[in-house]
């Protein structure tokens, strides 16, 4: 498993489709995997730091299993199979372990709520990775450096995804 960030949520020009991109941690290669816009939504909210006045789905979520005294402990995309992603996400509870099945969107999300490290099966990376020959650039430093980055990745890039 290897470790990996939110790089950015895009939108496909050619589908109209969010693609969230995510970078391996100290690497060069980028995993865009296409999701809907409500959860697009929901995750450029978190990255933002913008509440809504009523708690979203994945807020809620949050606020159901930390009082059922859960903690998401982390985060893991599996495989793509025909388009579709698989992920998994490792809740703790006392003692106990659940696995459970779940969107890659919803995982993400779901992630950045809970402070969650996400993982990327090493096998996914070797084959749906985009290899962008640079390392990520760390925003801390400079913003207008991490923007201007961005600014070149070219959708054209994932074309062999279709969402």
């Amino acid at each position: 498993m290897i470790e990996v960030t939110v790089q950015d949520v895009r939108v496909d020009p050619a589908s109209n489709s969010p693609v969230v991109l995510l970078r391996e941690k100290g690497g060069t290669r980028v995993l865009p995997i296409w999701i809907g816009h409500a959860e697009a939504n929901a995750i450029v909210m978190e990255i933002r730091g913008v509440k809504a006045q009523r708690p979203l789905t994945h807020d809620l979520f949050k606020q159901v299993l930390a009082g059922l005294g859960g903690t998401l402990r982390r985060v893991v995309i599996l495989s793509v199979k025909d388009n579709t992603y698989f992920a998994e996400l490792s809740i703790h509870r006392d003692d106990t372990v659940f696995q459970v099945d779940a969107r890659p969107s919803d995982s993400i999300a779901l992630a950045l709520r809970f402070h969650a490290p996400i993982f990327a099966a090493d096998s996914l990376l070797d084959e749906a990775a985009v290899d962008t020959g640079e390392p990520q650039p760390d925003p801390s430093v400079d913003p207008e450096t991490l923007k201007q980055y961005l600014e070149k990745l070219d959708p054209q890039d994932f074309g062999r995804f279709t969402p």
